[in-house]
């Protein structure tokens, strides 16, 4: 399956982040978790945050809301290390506007303050998105491509530079940011709670908030390790209204990490390529890049 056969009628930029960076000046800010690593088409899904200033009246968002928000991104923040599995669901429509889901499962092992881990599974490749803190690796190990950047910094850096610099779209980062809360509340124009419901057969406090060109939804676990479970952007004014959607399971928060899998060895029969183009959805292809 390629984009060329099932083309979509305009790109769908889910990153909550980017919506914020058309409308408010940039910052030198810092990260986002879920990657997008397609090499052929590396596909990694990641969403990074934005920092602006939010642009949001004090009645505009519900208390309960704003609370468990800033509860979860303090909580998450906090973690030096993590390991999580999750699944993903990123729709498009094609030209002849019928709506299709692209479905890929990921695992997130972060190591903060400069080390993040993601291994990804999806229509377009088996992908690895590696940083040091000094090199950002993207590897596509069905394709034996890989392409290397050196980047010192954190982990924010790194995630802000592949999605700045580099172009490629990452939706679902914001949640790991150092401090995600300014970059999710960034331009939201009103927010809501919804109450408990289940994810995954664990109960979630379900909060809504709405922005000009998205609206996205977050479930977050109750009790004392506010973790989120599900995460769906909606890119509301685009025909059919795709969405993006996570379920995260499997959180390890205390988990055993061999550091060596933060360090690339090139596996035998790997190509290096030395220029990283990216498609129309956002995503690395080694299109071009010989």
């Amino acid at each position: 399956m390629t984009l060329k056969s099932t083309p979509c009628i305009e790109p769908i930029k889910v990153s909550l982040r980017k919506q914020a960076m058309s409308s408010a000046p940039k910052k030198n800010y810092l990260n986002k978790t879920f990657f997008h690593l397609p090499i052929v088409i590396i596909y990694i899904a990641f969403v990074l945050c934005f920092s602006a200033l939010p642009v949001i009246s004090a009645d505009s968002i519900n208390t309960e809301a704003d609370k468990i928000l800033k509860s979860m991104t303090t909580y998450l923040g906090s973690l030096p290390s993590l390991r999580v599995r999750a699944d993903i669901d990123n729709e498009f429509i094609n030209l002849t506007g019928q709506k299709l889901q692209l479905s890929s499962s990921a695992e997130i092992t972060i190591s903060r303050p400069s080390k993040l881990y993601v291994s990804r599974q999806g229509p377009f490749a088996d992908a690895r998105l590696i940083f040091n803190g000094k090199v950002i690796t993207l590897y596509a190990k069905d394709h034996s491509i890989y392409a290397q950047i050196d980047h010192p910094g954190t982990i924010d850096d790194a995630i802000e530079t592949i999605e700045d610099e580099l172009g490629l779209d990452a939706p679902a980062a914001d949640l790991f940011f150092t401090d995600p809360y300014p970059g999710l509340i960034s331009d939201v124009m009103s927010g809501a709670y919804h109450g408990t419901a289940y994810v995954e057969g664990i109960e979630c406090h379900h909060l809504a908030f709405r922005q000009d060109k998205v609206d996205w939804q977050l479930w977050i676990q109750v009790g004392d390790k506010p973790l989120p479970m599900k995460y769906v952007i909606t890119t509301k004014w685009l025909t059919g209204a795709p969405q993006y959607t996570v379920r995260f399971r499997d959180w390890n928060l205390n988990p055993q990490i061999d550091t060596s899998q933060f360090e690339f060895r090139v596996p035998t029969g790997a190509q290096k390529i030395e220029k990283i183009a990216v498609n129309e959805m956002g995503e690395f292809t080694s299109e071009g890049s010989e």
